[in-house]
């Protein structure tokens, strides 16, 4: 099997200065209802920059970086993950990196202590999809279950793709890691997960959106109380620069192109309809904030950290 896209991605990188790549807390918080949802840092990603704009156009795909002050021969975007809490639940969507993906991610579970919770305290991990930056978090050190006390949760055809031992062998070589390396969490942690379906109120006020594309079961998650709420995307919106400006070009990391942006069109199309407060694992500073359209033209306007 050749390459992964791990090794790609770290060869690439390791000509591209890191000063200044190690990120803040980047800590957020709002309320919805008598819960609230906060966001706490994983660190980042480093990918080069023609892995970004590959596909589309590159002369104004390299414009629209520089109107988003993103120059040079590399793209470090943000790793955000989110926690609701309600009094009674502590539901942490996605489990960042861990320590064996990037050296500039895998933060998690410091910046959780820094935010006053320890593994020990999440009731529920829903998973949006089973990419290393949001699975490979799951296992500590000793490949034991680092939140241990809670229910896991994934979408059935996310499992059921990542669980098919075939999936290795047609993902394509760049992603061949990928395969192996959520297949052996899943295998790992078999019998604590759950598998729920589009529309499945998961946990009580956090109800499932299909959201497919980047992966073949990605998963989006709308947490609602009465008329306020919030959706946490995962990766179909994957970035708030090329994403927001053209969702209708392909982006390089969905796994199905076309399929993504079908579901970009119809997500900006929802959170906007419904004003909907949105957390994009990707997008800068604490990654939670709103949408705004403006000459058709989308653009996201982040919260204070």
């Amino acid at each position: 099997m050749a390459g992964s896209t791990r090794r790609h991605f770290l060869k690439q990188a390791a000509s591209v200065s890191i000063i200044g790549a190690v990120p803040t807390l980047s800590l957020s918080k709002t309320s919805i209802g008598k819960g609230s949802l906060i966001t706490v840092s994983d660190g980042r990603l480093m990918l080069p920059t023609n892995m970004v704009i590959g596909g589309v156009p590159a002369t104004e795909a390299t414009d629209i970086l520089k109107l988003h002050g993103i120059t040079g021969n590399a793209v470090t975007p943000n790793c955000n993950t989110s926690i609701y809490r309600d009094g009674e639940n502590t539901v942490l969507f996605d489990v960042g990196a861990g320590p064996d993906f990037m050296p500039t991610a895998g933060q998690l579970t410091d910046n959780l202590a820094a935010a006053g919770i320890s593994p020990e305290d999440v009731t529920h991990v829903l998973l949006t999809h089973a990419h290393p930056d949001h699975i490979w978090g799951l296992l500590d050190d000793f490949d034991e279950p680092l939140f241990a006390n809670a229910a896991h949760f994934i979408g059935r055809k996310e499992w059921d793709y990542w669980w098919n031992p075939e999936t290795v062998n047609t993902i394509g070589d760049a992603r061949v890691t990928f395969a192996a390396g959520a297949r052996r969490r899943l295998q790992m942690m078999e019998d604590q997960f759950e598998r729920f379906n589009d529309g499945d109120e998961v946990v009580s006020g956090i109800a499932a959106l299909a959201t497919h594309g980047h992966t073949p079961g990605h998963m989006s998650f709308e947490i609602r109380s009465g008329s306020e709420a919030a959706l946490i995307i995962g990766d179909a919106i994957v970035n708030h620069h090329l994403a927001f400006h053209h969702p209708e070009w392909p982006t390089s990391s969905d796994q199905d192109a076309d399929m993504g942006i079908q579901t970009r069109l119809a997500l900006f199309d929802r959170i906007l309809a419904d004003d909907l407060s949105v957390v994009g694992f990707h997008f800068p500073g604490s990654g939670m904030g709103r949408v705004d359209k403006s000459a058709n033209i989308y653009r996201f306007i982040g919260d204070a950290t």
